[in-house]
């Protein structure tokens, strides 16, 4: 049976962790959400919450694709998005302080801060949030939970003071994901406001479950309480995996998530070509 090598770089951004794989320097697998579920189980792979394909551009100079750890393409990630451009901008694939780069959300500009040649935060201009109408989502045995539905290019629903407790986050987070009325499933963000200027936050993922951080998750819950009143222009997301700062200039407009970006390691895995018809 033929195997592939595949080079890889393991990258986080506040815990969020996805494995990069670099389409400037080789031809990347064809079935990447196979690749994705395969890769993707912790302890017995090496381990994400997801596969992002570093690729040349049409409209920028790269784009980048990802797939969360079920196999499934989701549009964007804020925390990804920052990996993309330290890995373009390290490898000398890209040598401006400000990248353009292609995602499912359109054309995203990228600010890096570079120290010593490497790159350690980004800010990320989100593009303009939409944010609807609060509304009630009724879960079985009579349970009604409050939300705002956010797009970043992707969907979310923010839920302002429910408990941060595993019983809430886990326990509603898959069943909010998958109601009937969101079709394409949906992010959910469980929220506490701290204060004018902070807001703690877990996050469930579509397609990942719970992660430690999430970029456009940090963007929607900004929309959702700026919106809402509890918090002004600038805000911090503290999340399991650490900080993000997110600034929606008047409210309106588009919306700025800036934080670090950093690499955990590189190596190399050996597939069987045979396991990724495995993996469908």
């Amino acid at each position: 049976m033929s195997v592939m090598r595949i080079e890889f770089a393991k990258m986080h951004g506040c815990g969020n962790d996805y494995v990069y794989l670099d389409g400037f320097r080789s031809r990347l697998p064809e079935d990447a959400p196979a690749l994705a579920r395969l890769i993707s189980r912790r302890r017995f792979s090496i381990g994400s919450d997801g596969l992002v394909y570093v690729l040349p551009g049409e409209r920028a100079r790269a784009r980048m694709r990802m797939w969360n750890a079920d196999g499934s393409e989701a549009e964007m990630c804020g925390n990804a998005i920052r990996c993309v451009a330290k890995l373009l901008y390290e490898r000398g694939h890209v040598r401006e302080e400000t990248i353009p780069i292609e995602t499912g959300n359109g054309v995203l500009d990228v600010s890096l801060t570079v120290v010593s040649g490497k790159v350690t935060r980004a800010r990320v201009a989100m593009g303009v949030p939409t944010v609807c109408s609060p509304q009630e989502i009724e879960l079985p045995k009579g349970k009604k939970v409050r939300g705002r539905v956010v797009s970043i290019g992707n969907p979310h629903v923010v839920i302002l003071g429910e408990s941060l407790s595993d019983d809430c986050v886990l326990g509603l987070g898959a069943r909010i994901e998958k109601h009937s009325i969101f079709p394409n499933r949906t992010n959910v963000e469980f929220v506490r406001a701290v204060s004018r200027s902070r807001l703690e936050a877990r996050v469930w993922e579509r397609g990942s479950g719970e992660t430690l951080a999430c970029g456009t998750g940090a963007c929607a819950i900004h929309a959702a309480a700026r919106t809402e009143g509890l918090v002004g222009d600038r805000a911090t997301i503290a999340l399991p995996g650490g900080e993000l700062a997110c600034e929606w200039p008047r409210g309106e407009g588009t919306i700025f998530l800036e934080g670090p970006c950093e690499l955990s390691f590189e190596g190399a895995v050996e597939v069987e070509a045979g396991s990724l018809e495995k993996g469908r």
